[in-house]
């Protein structure tokens, strides 16, 4: 609970904060858009997404993270809590459990390789396992409907989620890492291939784009691997059709 409380208290009560994400995700999420949160843990870019009008259908696995969900929107009839983990195929997952710090759960096991040692990485534990449900982007298409936009921070399962989709969508994100740079080529991989067109990059938690304009996505691929690794993390954008 310590961990999911700190998480709470980083991401709520700045409005500063609040009001610099909203004024960024207004160019990818317009009202009455159905938004998919994908790894929503305590719903930070969820409350950016409904003060911008849209509905949202939000996936995180954790148990603790979605009963915190489910008592912050219990009122709002525009948001739907899915407990699963998203990846390739509807079923069990098993998910490494960071209890200190639950923002870096993840189901990968290629990211706890990565970062076991890593600079900035060698103080993470991850503590437990669980096995979680399973879906697929496809699945919650089928039961949601088409989204406008899809935000997918999965800590180095992100090439798994987009495995589970069969379609292009109008825009989404993924989370890259410095300590997996190969993930995130195989990302941009998948979705040239699934028909997005075009693409940039936000580095951390910055609300800006790094990149002037969209770009090709072997351009951004170049440009993943010259970060400094540093530069730690941050979020690739991606769009099958110009706004």
């Amino acid at each position: 609970m310590s961990g999911l409380r700190r998480s709470l208290e980083a991401y709520y009560g700045d409005p500063a904060r609040e009001a610099a994400m909203d004024a960024f995700y207004a160019s990818l999420v317009r009202p009455g858009d159905l938004v998919f949160d994908v790894g929503a843990h305590v719903g930070d870019r969820l409350g950016s997404f409904r003060r911008l009008g849209a509905r949202v259908v939000a996936v995180e696995p954790q148990p603790l993270c979605t009963r915190a969900l489910r008592a912050l929107y219990a009122h709002d009839e525009r948001v739907t809590v899915v407990e699963a983990a998203c990846g390739a195929r509807p079923g069990p997952v098993r998910l490494h459990v960071n209890s200190a710090n639950p923002t870096i759960s993840t189901a990968s096991a290629g990211f706890l390789r990565a970062a076991d040692g890593a600079g900035g990485w060698a103080h993470e534990v991850w503590d437990a396992e669980i096995e979680v449900a399973g879906t697929t982007l496809d699945t919650l298409v089928a039961a949601h409907g088409v989204p406008a936009f899809v935000k997918i921070d999965v800590e180095g399962f992100e090439d798994a989620v987009l495995a589970g989709l069969s379609r292009p969508l109008p825009a989404l994100s993924f989370e890259f890492t410095t300590i997996e740079r190969d993930l995130a080529g195989r990302c941009l991989e998948r979705l040239t291939g699934l028909g997005f067109t075009s693409f940039t990059v936000a580095l951390g938690d910055e609300m800006a784009f790094a990149l002037p304009g969209w770009r090709r996505a072997d351009e951004v691929a170049a440009y993943l691997r010259a970060l400094p690794y540093e530069a730690n993390s941050g979020d690739v954008y991606a769009r099958a059709r110009r706004a």
